[in-house]
């Protein structure tokens, strides 16, 4: 799994690139937590996704946004991070011009950007949101939302309360043509303490009638 560094708008940003082994593999992006808060690309939510998407044989990145580990500048309140997103990406589809599909993945304020990056880049198929701050951050951008995808959510949120995120839920899911998989955790707090069995199992499920549907298998 090889470190990588990216030309970002504010400075290079430090990543880790698992390159797919198929010729046209997919790609997927995945984002981490608010970098004031200590959200890292090493976090356990963020690494559970990578895994999830590189052992299905997607080539896939993960990166610290601006300000957090060795990447450059300063925290920019979402718009930063945003053009770091966007950047990433741009890097990862370099790298594989002739991917099969796109998918993004994000966790608590990585998902928010998710989102957003989602709805700038028409070439994204799907998305997987964990915890998504619905209280916290504007999420009315998703109107109309462009792809179906999963979220999940713990209902033992201490920071997003279950219930701003059903309504968020119900939102997409009254869009046209839009299918949002919503799986909620019963004992799982924000950051899926001692639950990161049962997150697995979620996504990997998720991936696996997914992917079967959409697109060809993918060999590892």
């Amino acid at each position: 799994m090889p470190d990588v560094i990216i030309n970002g708008p504010a400075g290079r940003l430090e990543g880790r690139y698992t390159h797919g082994k198929t010729p046209n593999a997919p790609i997927a992006l995945l984002l981490h937590p608010h970098p004031q808060h200590g959200g890292t690309m090493n976090n356990r939510v963020v690494y559970t996704l990578f895994h999830a998407f590189a052992k299905r044989g997607f080539s896939a990145l993960r990166f610290n946004f601006r300000g957090v580990g060795r990447s450059q500048g300063s925290y920019d309140r979402g718009e930063g991070e945003l053009s770091d997103a966007a950047s990433a990406l741009d890097w990862l589809q370099t790298y594989n011009a002739n991917a099969s599909a796109c998918w993004i993945g994000g966790f608590s304020f990585g998902a928010w950007i998710g989102m957003q990056l989602l709805m700038r880049r028409p070439e994204i198929d799907g998305f997987i949101s964990v915890a998504p701050p619905a209280n916290m951050f504007d999420f009315s951008f998703l109107a109309p939302c462009p792809a179906s995808g999963l979220i999940i959510h713990g209902e033992r949120d201490e920071l997003v309360p279950e219930a701003s995120v059903a309504r968020l839920v119900t939102k997409l899911s009254h869009q046209r043509d839009i299918r949002i998989d919503y799986r909620k955790v019963p004992s799982a707090n924000h950051f899926f303490a001692n639950q990161a069995d049962e997150l697995t199992r979620l996504v990997d499920d998720y991936l696996d009638t997914t992917l079967d549907r959409r697109m060809p298998a993918v060999a590892e």
